[in-house]
């Protein structure tokens, strides 16, 4: 696996680029104002969003149009149409970015360099849709980025390059996917520049380590409050901002944004409020408490507790309980 740069090619490249969401844009961006070709960028097909369901292109797409390269989005790559489509572009490799389509193995094999993937994780430890939410989920204290050689495997291929990034222990997935992104994009222009020259070690993973990071679920995010409290703040930060972790309190959704273990023992039942002050709620878990600090109740933006008790104090007293429904 490589580390530091031996022959440097100065010669740009043919790029295909396929990805979706902001995380792949911002590596899209980062490849426009490179010396680098982008000859044709792949996104998902538009999909209904906000309240009015209007399709919606990605975010992908709109900085590829905004640079006007030439967009596909095709519902699959196992056609023979869309693969004689990707290789009329005779491209040097292809980039893939949270693309979110599977890519068949003769499409890997129609690039001069194959396909690489940019992974928000230190594989082979999650692999997967979900690498960024399962780390801080299972309390892992570092994670990073691999550019790795995509074979047919799920995030199985060679290894190229990896980057570490340290797991704070107030992380949520939206500040380590900001940080992640950030990390991503130099660490694939390195990959770049040694591409050509063969000058890169490719490491094989080892399957024994290998973890797998299922895609997020809504329902997961229910809150159990017979778990230990460090259990569930984990959670917490794990789906925060998506899908946020969420309990029911007087037939009322509320979604809870932060929170932290509490350092005595619960003394109640798992889910009911033990304390109400201005700084936060202390609720009582399966193992100690969770002291809330910001929440937030149907049709209202996330606010901290104290804001919340000047119009809802009737809503969180001493006693109510927290429920799975």
């Amino acid at each position: 696996m490589s580390s530091e740069t031996t022959c440097l090619n100065t010669s740009p490249l043919k790029i295909v680029f396929a990805g979706t969401p902001h995380f792949a844009a911002h590596h899209l961006q980062v490849l426009v104002d490179s010396e680098h070709e982008i000859v044709a960028v792949y996104t998902q097909p538009d999909r209904p969003s906000g309240r009015g369901k209007k399709l919606t292109p990605s975010p992908v797409k709109t900085l590829a149009l905004a640079h006007n390269v030439t967009v596909e989005q095709p519902q699959s790559l196992k056609t023979e149409n869309a693969q004689d489509v990707l290789r009329s572009y005779d491209a040097d490799v292809m980039i893939v970015v949270a693309y979110g389509l599977l890519l068949p193995e003769v499409v890997l094999a129609i690039p001069r360099y194959g396909c690489l993937n940019v992974h928000g994780s230190l594989l082979p430890r999650w692999r997967g849709a979900a690498p960024i939410q399962r780390a801080i989920e299972m309390g892992d204290s570092e994670t990073g980025i691999t550019i790795m050689q995509m074979d047919k495997g799920l995030d199985t291929g060679d290894m190229l390059h990896k980057v570490t990034c340290a797991i704070s222990t107030d992380e949520t997935t939206a500040s380590l996917h900001d940080k992640l992104m950030t990390l991503g994009a130099p660490a694939l222009l390195h990959v770049l520049t040694q591409l050509p020259a063969a000058s890169l070690q490719p490491e094989v993973q080892n399957n024994d380590l290998a973890s797998y990071a299922a895609k997020i679920t809504k329902e997961e995010a229910a809150i159990n409050w017979q778990e230990p409290a460090m259990v569930i703040e984990k959670k917490i930060r794990a789906f925060n901002p998506f899908p946020m972790a969420y309990s029911f309190l007087g037939g009322n959704r509320i979604k809870i944004h932060h929170a932290e273990v509490c350092s005595t023992l619960s003394q109640g039942v798992p889910g009911e409020i033990l304390s109400v002050n201005e700084n936060g709620l202390d609720i009582a878990c399966g193992e100690y408490s969770l002291c809330v600090y910001t929440l937030q109740i149907p049709n209202k933006k996330a606010m901290p507790i104290g804001d919340i008790l000047n119009g809802y104090a009737d809503r969180f007293v001493v006693g109510s309980l927290f429920s799975g429904q």
